[in-house]
């Protein structure tokens, strides 16, 4: 159980991990090796007080938890920015990035994707990606009934966000003005491969379904003895979640976000992102504004998906950050809402110049290249503090009283 269970992805392999841990498997096994610094928490914390709270019902009648973020002087000539999270993830994921764009003068809406967070659980059998546009739409209709908007999706969020342009276009040719797809794919072939090639990884992530079916009757079980299983569990959202030094409250953060997404919808969405496909939908999005992001290190949905996506979307921008992982926003928290702040002045300066193309008849348009960025101001934050442990352990090293044959000794006698 133990070897499957550190290969399952990032939410399932989490849920299997505690319950390795919890049947006795050494949590040595699978210990990080990364050092977790918590120079790099947030000022702020990782708790929020949303502006406003919503209760969004769907189309089938089920309830979605949609939280809403105003600036204290709105700008309705700004678009509101719709963030759609991911896979076993809630709307907490997009902690620092609501904050970010708040401040910078936009106006936000978050939601929680069915059976996900605090929205109700529905039927498993309504879990698909044509549901989940619908719920998006309902959302947007409820929340941002009016003005431009931006659209910006985290892994299974971003597939959400490419299924809404397909079952409802009209939205997304009207009101939508751009779109940020982070860490995602436009086709699910071989999604649940978890780096780990595609007979071995392939294999283990087909059979995901059925070990999270059979843990689910005893999730409510588990929760005692997380604590105990922690080492486990950290190195697992570690492992598949990030690519660079992240501190452990970040981990423990992240960890008790998926691990709060019952393992029975964990189970069911598997093949539902497995079966998606929406490689021709990103057309729509072709006269937007678009940036497509990802991590270098990412495993759960690597680097050649976002290749796909940018090939569809050749005027985007393509971002590639180096040693990132898949929970990219929480990990460069920073860049990544730098690179949806440029994102949304482009869309700015996109509308300025289609009022000049239409005075003058000229406008221009390029093909985007891929671009590889590191995030240098994280970088000199983890330098610093691993500087001043180390000056720290060699002062208390020093410090310290050595023996002599002759008993005890002073340091510096």
């Amino acid at each position: 159980m133990g070897r499957v269970s550190t290969a399952v992805g990032l939410g399932a392999a989490a849920a299997a991990a505690v319950g390795a841990a919890a049947a006795g498997v050494k949590a040595d096994r699978v210990a990080a090796d990364r050092r977790r610094l918590g120079v790099l928490d947030p000022e702020g914390g990782f708790t929020h007080t949303a502006g406003k709270e919503l209760t969004v019902v769907a189309a089938d009648g089920v309830q979605l938890h949609v939280e809403v973020d105003e600036p204290a002087e709105p700008d309705p000539a700004l678009p509101t920015v719709v963030l759609t999270h991911g896979y076993t993830l809630s709307l907490r994921s997009w902690i620092f990035q609501r904050r970010a764009l708040v401040k910078a003068g936009y106006r936000v809406v978050l939601w929680d994707q069915r059976n996900h967070g605090r929205s109700e659980a529905s039927d498993l059998g309504q879990l698909t990606m044509e549901q989940l546009a619908d719920d998006l739409r309902a959302v947007i209709d409820a929340a941002a009934p009016e003005g431009p908007v931006a659209l910006v999706g985290h892994s299974m969020g971003g597939m959400t966000t490419m299924a809404l342009a397909r079952h409802h276009a009209d939205l997304v040719k009207e009101r939508v003005v751009a779109v940020a797809l982070l860490a995602t794919a436009a086709a699910g072939d071989g999604i649940t491969d978890l780096g780990l090639g595609p007979l071995v990884g392939r294999a283990i992530g087909q059979g995901a379904p059925r070990l999270l079916s059979r843990l689910a009757p005893t999730q409510r079980w588990l929760s005692p003895v997380r604590k105990a299983g922690r080492r486990v569990e950290d190195a697992v959202i570690d492992f598949y979640g990030f690519d660079s030094p992240v501190s452990e409250e970040l981990v423990r953060f992240a960890a008790d976000i998926i691990l709060a997404t019952p393992f029975e919808v964990m189970a069911a969405f598997i093949p539902v992102l497995r079966d998606h496909d929406e490689i021709d939908t990103l057309a729509a999005f072709a006269d937007k504004d678009a940036l497509v992001l990802c991590g270098e290190g990412d495993k759960l949905t690597p680097l050649d998906r976002s290749e796909l996506i940018a090939e569809r979307l050749p005027e985007a921008e393509f971002v590639v950050v180096r040693d990132a992982g898949h929970l990219i926003m929480l990990e460069h928290p920073e860049l990544v809402t730098g690179q949806i702040l440029a994102l949304l002045d482009r869309a700015e300066a996109r509308s300025a110049a289609a009022e000049a193309t239409a005075r003058t008849g000229r406008g221009t348009t390029g093909r985007k290249t891929k671009r590889t960025i590191t995030d240098i101001a994280k970088g000199r934050k983890v330098k610093a503090a691993r500087t001043k442990a180390a000056r720290t352990k060699a002062d208390s090293t020093t410090a310290r009283p050595s023996k002599t044959k002759n008993g005890p000794r002073k340091a510096g006698s």
